[in-house]
């Protein structure tokens, strides 16, 4: 794929490159943008912003480095500039009608999804950053460490640290859920 836009990128042909980058990176780019902001309004929002810039860059795009690593340094720095903004975070009162309730069930199986979605959310900036490339982007430890700008052992230790969190975390949310019943 990356050698596809490449050749569009050569021939000038913007459009059908940036409809390349959006069809291959446009998810990648929503949970890089998710796992620094921890929101997922906010990640939308800014992967909007994001492909906004990429489309912008794309003639600028000089292939010093791959074109994911370009793409995923547009997308961090970005949603680290919407985290520093400090966007506020959308907040729901307990007192809302269903808000309650939906507290206390316990997660279904088409809800664990989210729930999965909102333990990771809770995790420290790092480890949520670690977590989304290399599960949700299926990254290397080496390209993780390459697009954070962290050594290779900082990764790994983020990434040991969020998977017992999330374990934890997990066991936890679900003995409540069976106490609830």
């Amino acid at each position: 794929m990356e050698d596809e836009i490449r050749a569009h990128l050569e021939h000038q042909r913007w459009h059908q490159a940036f409809d390349l980058v959006v069809k291959h990176y446009q998810t990648k780019v929503f949970h890089l943008a998710f796992s620094i902001l921890g929101n997922r309004e906010q990640a939308e929002d800014a992967s909007q912003e994001i492909l906004l810039r990429i489309w912008r860059a794309l003639p600028m795009y000089r292939g010093a480095s791959a074109l994911s690593t370009w793409i995923f340094s547009i997308a961090r720095n970005a949603s680290l500039t919407a985290l520093k903004r400090g966007a506020s975070w959308r907040t729901v009162s307990l007192e809302e009608p269903g808000v309650s309730a939906a507290a206390v069930v316990r997660p279904t199986a088409a809800r664990s999804l989210g729930a999965l979605e909102a333990l990771v959310a809770e995790l420290p900036e790092k480890q949520r950053q670690v977590i989304a490339l290399f599960y949700m982007e299926g990254k290397s430890y080496e390209e993780v460490a390459r697009l954070l700008d962290m050594p290779l052992g900082t990764v790994k230790t983020h990434l040991f640290r969020a998977r017992r969190e999330l374990a934890l975390r997990w066991q936890k949310e679900n003995a409540n859920a069976v106490r609830s019943l």
